[in-house]
């Protein structure tokens, strides 16, 4: 390396030390820029750490980083982000991985074993990070100095356990067992709150269950700091050819670095922890990393009588941990109440693993240079916060507001530290004594425990006193700040604070501030949602001062404190002014909720809540994704190169020169598929689509290449920065609406025997209408898969031109089919391997092709392995996602709300290709006739657009149907200006319709259970006594209102044929094989059961713990053919089935040698029994390939659920309050697994109806992502109490063992929540029109899906506030 200048030359490089798990590591030569993460997956054999978004905003990659202080001599641990975390600053640190709390060898630790008797992982690829979450927060508990817990139980508080994973996403659960296997450790939790687990049964008490609790021994270290690394030197300067890493451990040394760099123009990287990078990923390499975390000046917190001073590298725990302290301080009451309103908001920021490492500094900085949309900028800048920077040798002291005005901090600027003064100097001169200081911060974000940007963010200072002559409230001075809107930066709104400074507060002169305020708080850039923001604003300034106007005691009360809960009053007295709940009160418990069935004992252990197969492998990361299958000798890494551009021929494509050279090996195109060979990348019935676009890309997203490199990173560095050349001429526009596509023609296919029938005559059913509807129109938008673990494939080329393909698939058999013609050789040179899914939700069948067949043909060509792991920004430009639709419909219904007859014309955007989209006219329909229409006709159409080819994703088609259904009611029960539960009444079938409407698959009278699922949840939900509950809190609120709504859901399912093998070893073991691939839907549970089950049907001794003796394996395309798709909800239950006839197979051959046998000896053992067939050559392996006759490959699914919430008018944030689920399984298979199909498969549709926005630019391009912009549901979305009961319905002959299908029907009735958040918008308008003095009904409008907060709130009065200020000062 060379070195530059005098004063560095001395400095020889030192050896990066660390721990992972108690192991050693030194290295000599690293590359700066490689993250934590990277090193532990593709260096060391721990893989529990995953790479789920690669931008701190999942916690799939979390783990505990241990931290020796020398002069406390003291370990300080905290969990923290690997994606993020730059290896070379873990320097004298020890990593704690899932593994290294517990696994398989010794023994797991109960955080796995209670994750996995709660039912609480699915597909298990979030569950390491979880676990880890979960582990720092017990572990940093038992440091506090509570009073000692029960044994078995920690120091922490349920609250806090639930917390801990408020930062981890999970899209297959629901969450709910996962808060209580983490609620089961705190010591005050109540036992009778913690859900359905495999320890305790129904009526046992308290001690029993604790005793059945897997223990844990809060004394017990699982971790002891490795006393080797107390010796090490934390100032660590590292140098590879190219780059250089220091740790400079004071300011001067710091100074040299920098002015040395300034001379010869060095790349340089100043870093505290690197989250930044979460948001500003790093497009190019550096030559200079400064890490400077270490220097003294800037890691200390000072206080003194004139404030709190924060160094720029104090972590946002360490400032809020900090600030809290100031509670038992020498500072002014008034002022110790900020610092802990300042100290409660910086809790949510981000998540708790990101404020263990990113510092106060870091987020102010890149908020000033780069416009991040920072909490903290905000709430610093009301309390008048001074900043302290250093640029060369000079250093000076500016107010933030300077601070954050200035143009953007050069590389010779660092920020030194914060200052928050204290409130001493903040009073002014001609201060009343009586004069107090109020100060609230306000949020409004996606997620109301972080880890989501807010729309906005405000923070205000206000200082009041009494007016003698009035007694009403006086602003002596104020200080309002806004951020996060799409402003530069957080700014003051000075012009309001003019207004009101010196002025007696009174609903004029607010109403006035207001108006002023909107004309403020404007965002500047475009994509904002202006009208919206502006309206947040308005209500944060009301919330604040209104509650002050008519109660001036307040601030003398201990409200001014600012802990905004008025004192309490009895619901009579609830005055106008009061009806206010403060914003950001969340319950301290989260979640909980009742889960009631009937385990079966027919079929032992079939209808057993089993455990999931390999659940605690899971929750210690052991269990082998395929990103986790170790790398084989000279493998390469790809990714695509993607057309950006909608309509284009491509020209050419480069990469940049730089990037040439150094270990890019390849770009794979369409002209490298070899002679007689087929560019296809999916295959479905319904047609292919190429693998690479040849000389037209047709939308935005389209493969154009694939880059092949040494590592993913560079892989993905090259892609990134390709420069392909695109020409237009002579192209027609490009089709990007479902209007343009039906305009020019260009629509796919559905062939006759997929269109659904038509039912009744409709021009009868109008012409019977006492009322109609006619040519009502709906949107509907797309939904992206977010599976945890990204399309993934490993390629390895093998002897004889043969090829095995490692892919995350749900179709294992449709990428073996597609390698085959795409390399031009025979199907048997072709092997795809399958092990488990990091979630599919449909995302994983047709499109898991591709990335296989890419792999497959690169590592044909180069006769080397090739793998890929997509980055999630790829993933969700090309994935499609859900189907969107426009529909126009037209009703006639009677003056009872009896529908006589619908009439509806679909428009559904199906994308480029024609993937699965054929079936969904069928699927839209099926769901859609849950009720009785009288006569039914559609024209549904399937738009060919220049978009990404849309897929099957979760109840495709089905989710849609249902809720066109719930719109259409809603819209008759309006018009009609009747109860929407009544007309959902009046229309459910009877069996009599139900048969008009299902011809083949209604099944007997017995089995159509609607109609006892319907009464038996009004019962169970209390649903008419809430309903008056929901009445009264409406009548007594202003600012909060609820809703709650009871919706059906019947949806149709088709099984299809599967094959299953058995066989049985020598020593009695069972190994098993099915078609149907483990998504986490638990088939390989219920497919062991069955294997116990019909296996015991041969009766000797030791058949009853068959269970454990049971193991399926991964699918192997050539060891079992005809695996098919694993899809639609029935790949279980046909799996079992196929396993069954082969187990009966088996018992056949062995029950004449079993009589004999036991002739001989009076009994037999199974061991015995399996030992002399071996001997005896009896063939102990059978399989067989299960066919559903006509009869029986079709049925109907039945629930139906009753969901209540609250709207805030002020934000339009909705809050889920409870949910009650009555879903119909038959009997079921699994009713532990069952019941995570149930809450799991509603979260997802829960997020489609509220939360995830998943829209496209003009060119078609997503504009969702990545976790900063694509909400999923967390924890603190989900219902707070959630009760879900399943129906063991009669004996369904037909079915498999009268089991029925669990994974996606229940996802249409998160339609109920959308329902009741109408039904809480439409009480918001009523009571709106009555300040206009409009009492007409208003009930006729349309909510958005999804019924974001943006869009709640429009709908709720994007003026509310000045609405009712004009009201209240008309009505003095």
């Amino acid at each position: 390396m060379e070195v530059n200048g005098n004063a560095a030359s001395v400095i020889t490089p030192t050896s990066l030390v660390f721990a992972v798990n108690g192991e050693r590591f030194e290295l000599s030569n690293v590359d700066p820029s490689i993250t934590l993460l990277e090193f532990l997956r593709t260096h060391t054999r721990f893989k529990s750490v995953k790479l789920g978004c690669g931008e701190g905003g999942c916690g799939a990659c979390v783990v505990l980083i241990s931290k020796y202080d020398p002069v406390l001599d003291k370990v300080e641990d905290f969990t923290a982000n690997s994606c993020l975390t730059l290896l070379c600053s873990i320097h004298g640190c020890s990593i704690t991985t899932s593994e290294g709390i517990g696994n398989s060898k010794e023994g797991f630790h109960p955080i796995h074993e209670r994750v996995a008797g709660f039912h609480a992982t699915q597909c298990g690829f979030c569950t390491p990070g979880m676990c880890v979450s979960l582990f720092g927060t017990l572990v940093n508990a038992e440091k506090t100095n509570r009073p000692e817990p029960p044994s078995g139980f920690s120091k922490v508080s349920a609250s806090e356990a639930e917390k801990a994973i408020a930062g981890n996403l999970c899209r297959c659960t629901g969450y709910r067992p996962i808060a209580d296997a983490c609620k089961s450790f705190a010591a005050d939790v109540d036992m009778e709150d913690l859900g359905f687990n495999s320890f305790w049964r129904k009526g046992d008490n308290k001690d029993l269950k604790l005793s059945r609790l897997p223990q844990y021994d809060h004394h017990h270290k699982n971790i002891t700091f490795p006393m080797f690394l107390k010796e090490i030197k934390h100032d660590v300067f590292i140098a590879s050819e190219k780059h250089s890493w220091h740790s400079p451990t004071s300011l001067k040394e710091l100074q040299r670095l920098l002015e040395l760099n300034q001379a010869n123009g060095t790349r340089i990287k100043l870093i505290v922890s690197n989250t930044g990078m979460g948001y500003y990923k790093d497009k190019e390499g550096y030559d200079k990393y400064i890490d400077i975390s270490g220097i003294h000046e800037l890691s200390k917190i000072r206080k003194d009588p004139t404030g709190i001073e924060i160094g720029a590298a104090v972590t946002i725990s360490k400032a809020i941990e900090a600030l809290k302290e100031e509670s038992r301080s020498v500072f002014l009451s008034d002022f110790v109440m900020i610092l802990e309103k300042i100290a409660d908001h910086m809790g949510k920021v981000a998540s708790g693993f990101i404020r263990n490492t990113a510092s106060v500094g870091g987020n102010l900085v890149m908020a000033q240079k780069s416009n991040f949309p920072s909490d903290i900028a905000t709430i610093l800048l009301a309390v008048d916060s001074m900043v302290h920077i250093m640029t060369g040798t000079q250093f000076e002291w500016i107010a933030l507001e300077e601070f954050l005005k200035r143009p953007p901090l050069g590389l010779e600027s660092v920020l030194l530290s914060i200052k928050i003064p204290s409130l001493e100097l903040n009073k002014s001169e001609s201060s009343e004594p009586r004069s107090r200081f109020l100060f609230e911060t306000y949020r409004a974000s996606p997620r109301p425990l972080g880890n989501a940007l807010p729309y906005l963010n405000a923070a205000f200072l206000v200082e009041v006193s009494t007016c003698k002559d009035t007694g009403g409230t006086m602003i002596d001075t104020c200080r309002l700040s806004f951020g996060g809107c799409g402003n530069k930066h957080a700014i003051r709104a000075k012009k309001v604070e003019e207004l009101l400074a010196g002025n007696l507060l009174n609903v004029s002169i607010l109403y006035d501030a207001i108006n002023l305020l909107t004309v403020t708080v404007v965002p500047k850039d475009e994509a904002s949602k202006t009208a919206y923001i502006s309206s947040l604003a308005a209500g944060f300034v009301f919330q604040f001062f209104n509650p002050l106007i008519d109660r001036p005691d307040r601030i003398t009360n201990g409200y001014s404190n600012g802990y905004t809960h008025p004192p309490f009053v009895g619901a009579s007295k609830l005055k106008e002014n009061q009806k206010k709940v403060h914003h950001d009160t969340f319950p301290t418990l989260l979640s909980s909720g009742k889960q009631v069935f009937e385990a079966g004992s027919e079929y032992r252990p079939i209808g057993e809540p089993v455990m999931k197969s390999g659940a605690a492998l899971q929750a210690s990361g052991e269990a082998v994704f395929v990103d986790d299958i170790p790398s084989p000798t000279n493998c390469l890494h790809g990714t695509y190169i993607y057309s950006t551009k909608p309509l284009a021929r491509i020209k050419s494509i480069k990469l940049r020169p730089e990037l040439q050279l150094d270990g890019v090996r390849d770009i794979i195109s369409s002209k490298d598929i070899p002679n007689g060979g087929e560019n296809i990348g999916g295959k479905s019935r319904f047609g292919s689509e190429p693998l690479f676009a040849e000389e037209i890309a047709r939308c935005v997203g389209e493969r154009v290449a694939f880059v092949v490199a040494d590592t993913q990173k560079l892989a993905d560095m090259a892609a990134n920065s390709a420069i392909v050349d695109y020409n237009f001429e002579n192209l027609e526009p490009p089709i990007l609406s479902v209007e343009d596509a039906v305009e020019r023609s260009s629509l796919f296919k559905v062939p006759p025997v997929m269109y659904p029938n038509q039912v009744g005559d409709v021009s009868k059913g109008m012409a019977e209408a006492d009322h109609k509807i006619l040519s009502a129109e709906m949107k509907l938008e797309s939904q992206y898969y977010f599976y945890m673990e990204t399309q993934t494939a490993l390629a390895v080329p093998d002897e004889d031109n043969c090829i095995t393909v490692y892919s995350s698939s749900q179709s294992p058999e449709l990428v073996h089919s597609a390698i085959a013609r795409c390399l031009g050789i025979p199907e048997n040179n072709v092997r795809v391997i399958t092990r488990r899914v990091g979630g599919g939700f449909g995302g994983k069948g047709q499109k898991s092709i591709a990335p296989a067949t890419a792999c497959a043909l690169a590592a044909h060509k180069l006769q080397r392995p090739v793998r890929i792991y997509l980055n999630r920004k790829i993933d969700m430009i090309m994935a499609g996602g859900r189907h969107p639709m426009k529909i126009t419909y037209s009703v006639g219904f009677k003056n009872d709300g009896k529908i006589t007859a619908l009439e509806l014309q679909i428009l559904v955007n199906a994308g480029l290709y024609p993937d699965v989209s054929a079936i969904l006219p069928r699927n839209i329909i099926g769901a859609l006739k849950k009720y009785d229409w009288g006569a039914l006709s559609f024209d549904i159409k399937l738009c060919r657009t220049n978009n990404p080819s849309r897929s099957a994703m979760r109840a495709p088609g089905d989710v849609q149907g249902t809720y066109i259904a719930e719109a259409i009611i809603e819209n008759v029960a309006a018009t009609l200006s009747m109860d929407v539960d009544s007309v959902r009444s009046i229309n459910l079938h009877t069996y009599t319709s139900l048969k008009t409407f299902y011809e083949d698959t209604c099944g007997e009278p017995l089995e159509y259970t609607m109609p006892t699922i319907w009464n038996k949840l009004a019962v169970s939900a209390n649903y008419v006594l809430r309903e008056e509950m929901v009445k009264e809190f409406n009548r007594i609120n202003t600012w909060k209102k609820r809703g709650i709504s009871r919706v059906p859901v019947m949806y149709e399912v088709t099984l299809r044929p599967t094959p299953g093998k058995v066989s049985i070893l020598s020593d009695g073991s069972v190994v098993v094989e099915v078609g149907g691939i483990e998504l986490g839907q638990g088939l390989w549970t219920k497919v062991k059961q069955m294997t116990a089950f019909a296996l015991s049907a041969i009766q000797c001794d030791g058949t009853g713990d068959l269970l454990d003796k049971v193991r399926v394996v991964q699918s192997d395309t050539l060891g079992l053919i005809q695996g098919g798709i694993t899809a639609g909800s029935t790949t279980s239950e046909s799996s079992c089935e196929a396993v069954r006839l082969s187990c009966n197979i088996l018992v056949e051959r062995l029950k004449p040698l079993k009589e004999k046998l036991q002739e001989e000896m009076g009994s037999i053992k199974w061991e015995m029994l399996i030992l002399q067939a071996h001997l005896q050559a009896v063939n102990l392996s059978a399989s067989s390939y299960y066919v559903p006759s006509n009869n029986s490959n079709r049925y109907i699914n039945y629930g139906a659920a009753v969901s209540e919430v609250e709207i805030d008018l002020l934000t339009g944030e909705t809050r889920f309050l409870q949910t009650d689920i009555i879903y119909d399984c038959g009997q079921s298979l699994n009713p532990a697994v069952d019941l995570g199909q149930i809450e799991g498969s509603f979260i997802q549709g829960l997020g489609f109806f509220m939360l995830e926005e998943y829209e496209t630019n003009l060119d078609g391009l997503v504009l969702q992502d990545g976790t900063w912009n694509y909400k999923i549901p967390t924890i603190d979305t989900i219902p707070q109490q959630f009760n879900v009961q399943i129906l063991n319905s009669e004996h369904h002959h037909q079915r498999v063992l009268s089991s029925k299908a669990s994974g996606e029907p229940p996802l249409l009735l998160a339609a109920s929540v959308h329902c009741a958040t109408r039904a809480a918008v439409k009480e918001a308008r009523k009571q709106l029109l009555s300040w206009s003095n409009l009492d007409g009904p208003d009930s006729t409008f349309q909510l958005e899906v999804p019924a974001t907060m943006a869009v709640v709130k429009e709908l709720c009065g994007l003026d509310i506030v000045e609405r009712y200020l004009k009201w209240k000062m008309a009505n003095k």
